[in-house]
């Protein structure tokens, strides 16, 4: 039987392997929203929490740059939109985390095949792997070596180098999440995971987004 953890469920397992994640905390109500957008600096992000709802975005469950003095209405807001458009959705409340830092998108992938076992699959997140789908895969677990070459052998590796201005990302800390991925593919139940974004800054990469599903 398998179970779909939630966004925050999902980064709690993340940062039990030493992936950053965002700092959030869920809210039950208006005010708990407020008081959490305070104790983390605003802007912040809010988006709904709900095992029912993978893809938050396509019914109206997230708002971002909230400044603390907006997010009890943001919170009603988001709640009356999800009640309408999916009433028998389970709400455990609203996400209010940290804006993520600029950098670069990227999408760390894992899943367990039957035959293969578990495949690690990496690429650049955003519309780059809706459009392109340049990523690339291997069976884990695989240490510091081979992550660095999943990194290295996509297209779009230069733009992680740093190409016409941008800024270089991090890719010794890229790496080190796909082998802490590598690590939980050994250890914990993973059906799924999909960490879309993580971003890569020049020192760095923390976890914005991520679902996962694992057996029970």
């Amino acid at each position: 039987m398998s179970l779909v953890l939630t966004e925050h469920e999902s980064k709690k397992l993340l940062a039990k392997y030493e992936i950053a994640v965002t700092k959030e905390s869920i809210a039950k109500n208006a005010d708990e929203a407020y008081a959490i957008a305070s104790q983390i600096g605003t802007p912040v992000a809010m988006k709904i929490s709900s095992p029912d709802i993978s893809h938050k975005s396509d019914v109206g469950g997230v708002e971002l740059n909230i400044p603390a003095s907006e997010a009890k209405a943001t919170y009603d807001k988001i709640i009356s939109r999800i009640k309408k458009a999916l009433p028998d959705a389970k709400i455990e409340g609203i996400l209010v985390q940290q804006m993520a830092p600029p950098g670069h998108e990227i999408i760390v992938g894992l899943k367990k095949d039957a035959q293969f076992g578990h495949a690690l699959m990496f690429g650049l997140g955003g519309i780059f792997v809706e459009v392109y789908k340049d990523v690339s895969f291997r069976v884990a677990p695989i240490g510091i070596k081979e992550a660095l070459d999943m990194i290295s052998e996509i297209k779009g590796y230069p733009i992680l180098k740093g190409i016409r201005g941008r800024k270089p990302a991090d890719i010794d800390a890229i790496a080190r999440v796909l082998v802490s991925v590598s690590e939980m593919a050994q250890k914990e139940n993973i059906i799924e995971l999909d960490i879309n974004p993580l971003i890569a800054g020049e020192t760095g990469a923390i976890a914005v987004d991520a679902r996962a599903m694992i057996e029970e």
